[in-house]
């Protein structure tokens, strides 16, 4: 381990860490433009010029491309580097444009700071500046390729980190350009850390431009609530409505960067059709009155027809602290439920998967990076947890092997083995491929029928993982039975939502599903239910389609959805963005997301402009929501019930904030076995997850909703269109259960036999259905 000398202070680092981070070590900040964390040094900027004074190296040298050494003497200030650095400046400044009053990054621009920092006050020359014309990049990211210094961070995030060719550098010298060949959006979906990245004005957020200054907004960490993974963020908020969302490092978890559904699917919390007064059976009401209503009328249920009669609903979208209050409340009215959950047996699939996670074999997504070889079943990592494809990159950048089984087309910005097997398949293959490579072509073509030109990557994928010293297996909950019992493998599971885990520790082992409630309901023995940000329609259709049974349904949520239109009582809440909140993620991570904003209407509304009306003395506006969990308790209070303070507190295993939950105490209730994929003889449907438009908040978010699909595919091996007569780009008509709709066939290898591939829209919410070859006909 090298030991150096850094402005006079001595310094023990790890060997082929360069100087530039040794200095960051020592809280010394060398100045950089090319160089990030992340990225690495590229040596383009030449801003970290440092001096060595003494050791193996002597003179003026590059911070970021010279790696630490035993016996390094190095100044940061010394007079002739300073001098260095100010002459770079100047030269940068020479073409860039008098405009930072316009500059969306005027006050965090990197390129400011070194200016200022630098000394560089006077322009000196003379000439014309360089000029470029700018491209249209799509609705993310804005180009104004003038402000541009050639550090090479976009091209090097974009390319070299993220995997896409779309974007980089063109021409030479001082003419580099970076942008397309053409006109026309971003294909990566991690785009929007551009903005992040640029340390100057020249990529920044489109979807914020001219909206504010950054020191003009509030400012709060957070955590993403659009999937799983818990990626840290920083919300920033102006006038009661967020401006924009920026990545936060977690250097477990997301890293420095965030992908572009977390970056861009919020506008929810300040949509015109968000529902902020309480109704009683479709009259506005005070929140008080509402819950009045509510008490009164549950208390009347339970006094008729017993306490069991009133069943309580929760959701994965929630926070800890509300589904430990719903949980709380359930308990202490005697109540069913709280069900989080489509079905006991998948709570109990989840419940395993989290059991599984012991310490020694749970892996949080930075782990996933660094594995050498990643199996995935039944994931599609870029769609279902996008940041998930981002860390599979960084593994095989490092040598690492890929191999996704899923019945879905998949696509990722890597080079990846796909076994595109039925979902009944996954457990088998799963076996197959983790288990030693002899027994691969004399056991398992007996009991695993595969396509012939399947079976090479399969017993590829098998050499693959058996030769990993850290191979890890990415998996959805349904398939925690069929995971290897070799501690080789770390374990990382893909939840359904940011409060997935924190349900399955709240959740009883007796708790009903979704399916056993409408069962429930349509027999007559549950007579009103509680719903706390969940929507029914979404989450169960037969139990949406069962309301009308329901002396009371009584809905508490934050979003404009089927259920809060069908409510008799409706209770607004507060968002994320409002409350905060604790999640645990997809690891059993605990994590704190701050509130940003007050709740009420943002000021574009309510003073009709961008400033707030000048009478203070009235009431805000869309005040009423209050966080879910004191809902739980304000209801409690209304049934003369207590309830402990902070109920979270009392759920086993949890750990302090940052870290990993003991989920111990969950492996006795957790079963041991797969939970079975229903055959079906025909067509079995599988749902496919889209970046924007199929996860529940990113509906109600203006930005993203128009980038959803709006007709969807129906995507078919070519043996299954053969055999149903249908040609690539056909109409046809798809009837799932109650619903029918139109869709163009779509005709491709990499789907599986045996099954039809679905975008999970919202005309597909709640739905979980096998197709057979009468459901399918042409347009």
């Amino acid at each position: 381990m090298p030991d150096l000398i850094i402005d006079g202070r001595p310094v023990t680092v790890a060997k082929g860490t360069t100087v530039i981070e040794a200095a960051e070590a020592l809280g010394i900040v060398i100045p950089r433009f090319c160089w990030h964390p992340a990225l690495g040094a590229a040596g383009a900027c030449r801003m970290c010029a440092v001096m060595f004074t003494d050791g193996p190296v002597k003179g003026l040298e590059m911070s970021c491309m010279t790696p630490a050494a035993d016996g390094m003497v190095v100044e940061t200030s010394h007079p002739e580097a300073v001098a260095f650095r100010r002459h770079v400046i100047e030269l940068l400044m020479a073409n860039h444009p008098h405009d930072c009053p316009v500059c969306d990054e005027g006050g965090h621009c990197l390129l400011q700071d070194e200016t200022i920092s630098g000394g560089h006050s006077l322009r000196r020359w003379p000439g014309t500046k360089r000029t470029y014309l700018d491209q249209d990049l799509g609705p993310f990211i804005q180009h104004e390729m003038n402000r541009c210094i050639h550090c090479y961070r976009c091209v090097r995030l974009y390319q070299e980190y993220c995997g896409y060719r779309d974007f980089g550098p063109m021409q030479n010298a001082n003419r580099v350009y970076f942008g397309r060949f053409e006109n026309g959006p971003l294909e990566s979906p991690f785009a929007g850390n551009l903005a992040d990245i640029c340390p100057t004005g020249t990529l920044t957020d489109k979807t914020a431009r001219f909206t504010s200054r950054r020191w003009d907004c509030e400012r709060a960490p957070s955590v993403c609530p659009h999937c799983s993974l818990g990626c840290n963020t920083v919300a920033l908020s102006r006038y009661r409505a967020v401006a924009r969302i920026e990545a936060r490092e977690n250097a477990a978890v997301n890293g420095f960067f965030i992908c572009d559904r977390g970056r861009f699917s919020h506008g929810f919390e300040s949509s015109p059709e968000r529902p902020r007064e309480a109704k009683i059976d479709g009259t506005a009401a005070s929140v008080d009155d509402a819950l009045a209503a509510v008490a009164a009328r549950l208390a009347e249920t339970a006094k008729t027809h017993g306490p069991e009669s009133v069943a309580v609903v929760g959701s994965a979208r929630s926070t800890l602290e509300t589904q430990a209050a719903l949980k709380a409340l359930a308990k202490a009215a005697g109540w069913t439920g709280p069900a989080f959950f489509e079905s006991r047996s998948w709570q109990e699939a989840i419940t395993a998967s989290l059991a599984a996670l012991t310490p020694t074999r749970a892996l949080s997504l930075a782990d996933i990076g660094r594995c050498d070889a990643v199996l995935t079943l039944g994931v599609s990592p870029l769609f279902d947890a996008p940041m998930l494809a981002l860390a599979l990159r960084q593994a095989t950048r490092n040598g690492g092997a890929v191999i996704v089984a899923d019945p879905r087309p998949v696509s990722l910005p890597l080079p990846f083995t796909h076994l595109p097997v039925a979902p009944r398949q996954l457990a088998a293959v799963a076996a197959v491929v983790t288990a030693a490579p002899g027994e691969v072509a004399a056991q398992a073509q007996k009991r695993l029928p595969l396509a012939p030109q399947l079976w090479p990557a399969l017993e590829q994928a098998a050499k693959a993982l058996a030769s990993a010293k850290r191979p890890a297996v990415v998996f959805v909950p349904s398939l925690a039975g069929a995971l290897p019992t070799d501690d080789r493998f770390g374990l990382f599971p893909v939840l359904a939502g940011p409060g997935t885990a924190g349900a399955a520790l709240c959740a009883a082992p007796d708790a009903p599903g979704l399916a056993d409630l409408a069962e429930a309901v349509t027999a007559g023995r549950v007579k009103s239910l509680v719903v706390v940000e969940a929507d029914l329609a979404a989450l169960s259709s037969r139990l949406f389609a069962a309301r009308a049974g329901l002396d009371t349904l009584a809905v508490c949520d934050c979003l404009p959805t089927p259920s809060v239109a069908k409510a008799t009582i409706f209770l607004p809440t507060t968002t994320l963005f409002e409350s905060g909140g604790l999640f645990l993620n997809n690891e059993g991570r605990l994590q704190r997301a701050a509130p940003v904003q007050p709740a009420g209407d943002p000021v574009s509304r309510d003073g009709g402009g961008n400033h707030p009306p000048r009478a203070f003395d009235r009431r805000l506006p869309g005040t009423d929501p209050r966080p879910a969990d004191r809902l739980c308790r304000d209801l409690a209070a209304a049934l003369a019930l207590d309830l402990p303070e902070r109920p979270w507190q009392n759920l086993a295993g949890l750990g302090p904030e940052g870290e990993r939950a003991d989920f111990a105490a969950l492996a006795g209730r957790a079963k041991e076995t797969a939970q079975p994929f229903p055959a079906s003889e025909g067509l079995t449907v599988v749902f496919a997850e889209a970046l924007f438009g199929t996860e529940e908040l990113g509906r109600y978010a203006p930005l993203t909703a128009k980038l959803a699909a709006t007709e969807p595919t129906l995507t078919l091996h070519p043996e299954d269109a053969a055999s149903l007569g249908f040609a690539d780009g056909e109409a046809v008509a798809v009837a799932v259960l109650d619903r029918f709709v139109h869709a163009v066939a779509r005709v491709t290898p990499d789907v599986a036999r045996g099954v039809a591939v679905l975008p999970r829209l919202p005309q597909f919410a709640g739905l979980t259905a096998t197709l057979g070859p009468c459901d399918l006909r042409r347009r």
